[in-house]
């Protein structure tokens, strides 16, 4: 196994490098084709300019032929592409479908964590494509009995499923104004829901929320010290936080590791 965890690290790895192309021209009318190049000078990269992490290291971080910072959104990304690809081989070993569906279904979800700590919102096209994935993953991996009546029932159940937790971030956004959760939460819900089953859902959901809710608390008390002169950032009870990063951690820690917090289940 140690082979493949270490190739499909190294295909996250360039995976992720393409996934950042996603982040920063997604919804920019910008072609996803053509080569990238530094947003301050213009210069065109060459391929050893663009390897990924290793790159960004030899050039500590900066660009070549000015100077200006790269941001470090570009190792972090492909560092977590690779690290999921991985974790997706030691999880679903025995099935080769399963880990491909689910390479797929991590890359959507690292563009979503990261176009939403870029922007604060989760783009309805990939919350979609999660969504639609998590709903007929029952008919991709029974791929030999698409007319069969257990299929449909469990596609209905995975809507089903969706649903409820769907309505239940729905309240929460239409309630609180939009104050307590968005509206993008809510359909980000959905594909959780059907991707894990309500109890499997709901075990991510409490997750979610207890990280949510500590990592607030260690920012706001961060920014209370100011004894602490590398801290540059201020938060408070009122600052506005994504929560899709902390849901998706939820269900990567419950899908990998089985992390519950409802024993009977």
């Amino acid at each position: 196994m140690s082979s493949f965890l270490i190739i499909f690290f190294l295909l996250g790895l360039i995976v992720g490098s393409f996934l950042n192309v996603v982040i920063l021209r997604y919804n920019t009318g910008r072609s996803l084709a053509g080569r990238s190049g530094c947003f301050s000078c213009n210069h065109q990269l060459t391929w050893y300019e663009l390897v990924p992490v290793i790159s960004f290291l030899i050039q500590r971080g900066r660009c070549r032929h000015c100077g200006s910072k790269i941001s470090r959104q570009y190792p972090l990304v492909e560092l977590a592409t690779g690290l999921l690809f991985a974790l997706a081989v030691w999880r679903f070993f025995a099935d080769p479908l399963a880990i491909v569906f689910y390479c797929v279904i991590l890359s959507i979800l690292v563009v979503i964590v990261a176009y939403d700590f870029k922007h604060k919102i989760i783009p309805d096209g990939l919350a979609y494509l999660f969504i639609i994935l998590a709903v007929i993953s029952p008919a991709i991996f029974s791929w030999r009995h698409l007319l069969s009546a257990r299929l449909g029932e469990q596609i209905i159940a995975n809507i089903g499923v969706g649903l409820v937790i769907f309505l239940f971030f729905f309240a929460l956004w239409y309630f609180s104004g939009g104050r307590a959760m968005g509206f993008g939460d809510a359909k980000l819900g959905f594909g959780l829901g059907a991707l894990l089953g309500f109890f499997g859902a709901l075990n991510a959901l409490i997750l979610s929320f207890w990280i949510g809710a500590g990592f607030g608390l260690l920012l706001v008390l961060l920014s209370q010290l100011k004894k602490i002169h590398w801290w540059r950032w201020r938060f408070s009870f009122k600052s506005e936080l994504p929560f899709a990063p902390f849901l998706i951690l939820g269900l990567l820690l419950n899908l990998f590791f089985g992390w519950s917090v409802l024993p009977l289940f």
